[in-house]
């Protein structure tokens, strides 16, 4: 199935139905993602057009379903110590000045897979090694969700942690898992996953965090729906506490409440 296998306007309905669900500006040049993601799909119900398909979807009636397409098209790359300088902020800047007795929480806002949560538990662990502390990571795919529980990972996704850290709070698999990577139970056991739509307001019971990190999410919404998705994440920011975006994202325009401390690095007042 190719590109030209969708149409135009089925297309559109698929631009529609993202956005309305995730706030997902799908752009034009993604069609092909569009097919290459969804055919499968297709063949699974044995469906002869994208538009069959979307009735399904919009019928309300196959919920699973609606959850699939949503993993499918929003599952992004990512990997541990990604965009490393984030991290020695947190370190340098943050954890090495923590004097507080209470518990150093900080929110994965779009964790996929697990990687960028398990990163920074490892700088928790390494940094507090003597004071309590929480990673919590969200996604909207109950997919990488379900990965990153696990936190096992192949070999070649490990590019980046520092040998001392692969050590000390990872495990290599032997015979039947060989070529994989376990991170340790000390770390997973402070960590937890749950899914959280971004851009709709976030349950109260998620707590307060020190630092939200909120990386590559934001390059696929438009203008609305990035005030939108701040707005419902600094609530859950203490004062004082430090929002961080990706390289190429900004908050310029946004109006919010933040300060930016260097560029992608946001405090609370």
């Amino acid at each position: 199935m190719s590109e030209s296998m969708i149409t135009d306007q089925e297309f559109a309905l698929f631009q529609r139905l993202i956005y309305k669900i995730a706030g997902i500006s799908l752009s034009d040049v993604k069609k092909v993602l569009l097919v290459g993601r969804l055919q499968k799909r297709l063949r699974h119900y044995n469906f002869d057009t994208f538009s069959q398909y979307y009735r399904m979807l919009a019928s309300g009636n196959a919920p699973d379903e609606l959850q699939t397409m949503v993993d499918l098209l929003t599952t992004n790359e990512t990997y541990f110590f990604r965009e490393p300088k984030h991290f020695d902020f947190l370190r340098d800047e943050i954890l090495l000045k923590w004097r507080s007795p209470t518990t150093f929480r900080v929110w994965s806002a779009a964790s996929s897979s697990g990687e960028e949560a398990y990163t920074l538990a490892m700088m928790l662990a390494e940094h507090l090694p003597n004071k309590p502390w929480e990673i919590v990571g969200s996604d909207i795919s109950t997919q990488v969700l379900e990965k990153a529980r696990r936190g096992h990972y192949p070999l070649n996704r490990i590019e980046g942690i520092p040998p001392k850290f692969l050590s000390k709070y990872c495990l290599k698999g032997v015979r039947s898992q060989a070529n994989t990577l376990l991170i340790s139970n000390e770390l997973r056991s402070q960590v937890s996953f749950q899914q959280v739509n971004l851009t709709l307001p976030v349950d109260r019971s998620l707590g307060m965090f020190e630092v939200i990190f909120l990386r590559n999410v934001m390059i696929y919404f438009d203008m609305e729906t990035k005030r939108k998705v701040v707005n419902n994440l600094l609530p859950h920011l203490v004062p004082g506490g430090h929002f961080i975006i990706g390289h190429s994202e900004t908050l310029n325009g946004l109006d919010s409440a933040l300060t930016a401390m260097r560029p992608t690095i946001y405090r609370k007042p």
